[in-house]
């Protein structure tokens, strides 16, 4: 399978083709809708898969005390809670939506987790941190709610230092037949309407839903990943491709 162009100066919103311009404001209002209920948008999303995905990723990314921690899009503060719990240095939390922060930050006070943690309201595409200035860099769930995923992954290897490792999380594309078309059902029929029995708002699950279909197939990220510059690039399938990890190293 292979992404989709549209037209320039346009880009995909869930099925939805629209002005590169206008993407940004209508990703922060999905976001902004759900913020509150993020985890619990997640849970449904992955029947609750998503922690152990989570776990998985923070093993293989093997958090040390000497490295920093560069985490985008995650501000509610799974990844940089984990990599904090299991042993890691100073973590950056780069999110462009304020609402998931402001909910980020609640959780850390909520689990007295005051020290190592820096809250940056910024772009994926446009990082406001140096060059080379960090060791690890994480993306969970976040890439493909990028308009530009090329450029958000050339950042990745501009703020990583040489040796240091882009990870990203990320829903994909399921690989057995069978399940795929169990997960194509589940997800268009029942999570929208379910999602909006608990939310209250349908059509961000729907644009979620849709914004999974659009987004490149493990292969095809790989090759992305490698076109910015990063070496030894390698993906691993989790629930047979509905999520995967991909991973490389900036020399």
């Amino acid at each position: 399978m292979t992404t989709e162009h549209t037209p320039a100066g346009t880009t995909h919103f869930g099925f939805k083709t629209v002005a590169e311009d206008d993407k940004v404001a209508l990703v922060r209002g999905v976001f902004d809708s759900v913020a509150s209920k993020y985890d619990l948008m997640n849970d449904l999303m992955s029947a609750g898969v998503h922690r152990l995905w989570k776990a998985a990723f923070l093993d293989q990314l093997r958090p040390r005390p000497d490295q920093v921690l560069l985490d985008v899009g995650g501000g509610t503060g799974d990844i940089a809670f984990g990599w904090r719990k299991r042993g890691g240095g100073p973590v950056t939390i780069c999110d462009i939506n304020r609402e998931m922060l402001a909910v980020g930050r609640d959780r850390a006070v909520d689990r007295n987790l005051l020290d190592g943690l820096t809250w940056v309201c910024g772009n994926a595409e446009s990082l406001p941190l140096p060059d080379r200035s960090v060791d690890r860099y994480t993306i969970a769930f976040c890439l493909r709610n990028v308009t530009h995923w090329d450029q958000a992954i050339a950042e990745a290897y501009r703020v990583l230092k040489p040796g240091g490792r882009f990870m990203c999380l990320e829903f994909s594309h399921v690989i057995v037949p069978g399940l795929k078309q169990a997960y194509d059902a589940y997800s268009f029929s029942i999570l929208p309407k379910v999602g909006g029995m608990v939310t209250g708002n349908a059509e961000a699950y729907q644009y979620l839903v849709e914004s999974i279909r659009k987004f490149p197939p493990q292969e095809e990220l790989a090759a992305m990943i490698e076109a910015a510059g990063f070496a030894q690039v390698s993906y691993r399938n989790l629930s047979a491709g509905i999520a995967a990890i991909h991973s490389g190293w900036r020399l």
